[in-house]
């Protein structure tokens, strides 16, 4: 499922992943993530905002341990041990696809889905798997569609 939180109340802030990932019942661990076109709201010591790969226990501890806000990013989450080199990173400033009127995929060949920090002002999920976007709903009622905002 595509969907997209935003204009919402719900949220302490947005794209917090910590929060995301628990309200998705999305277990970090299960997955390796690529995570690219980074902007923080402050980078916590070791960090680097290029584009890198973490395994999902990387990550779960990086997101349990610092709150960061994601103002711009992409999480490709790929199945544990694969790792590719990507051609060209998955990115989400400027990139029309999420509006352009068809329904997006991950943009990380051999991605299974994709959450995308829009602008610190939204979450963008894509082929999010249904029971984790019916856990997401459920925490956060005002989500919708992407395709209606689009509309």
């Amino acid at each position: 499922m595509n969907l997209i939180l935003e204009k919402t109340k719900q949220v302490r802030y947005f794209t917090n992943m910590l929060e995301v990932f628990d309200a998705a019942n999305i277990a970090p661990q299960n997955y390796d993530w690529f995570v690219s076109d980074i902007e923080t709201n402050w980078t916590p010591v070791g960090f680097s905002p290029i584009d890198q790969w973490f395994s999902g226990d990387e990550l779960a501890s990086f997101v349990r341990e610092h709150e960061v806000q994601f103002i711009w990013a992409v999480f490709s989450a790929v199945p544990k041990g694969f790792r590719s080199s990507p051609s060209s990173a998955p990115y989400v400033e400027g990139n029309p696809r999420y509006w352009d009127g068809t329904e997006p995929m991950p943009q990380l060949e051999g991605a299974l889905f994709e959450i995308v920090c829009w602008d610190s002002s939204g979450t963008i999920l894509i082929n999010l798997p249904e029971q984790a976007a019916h856990s997401f709903m459920a925490r956060y009622p005002d989500t919708r569609p992407l395709a209606t905002a689009r509309a």
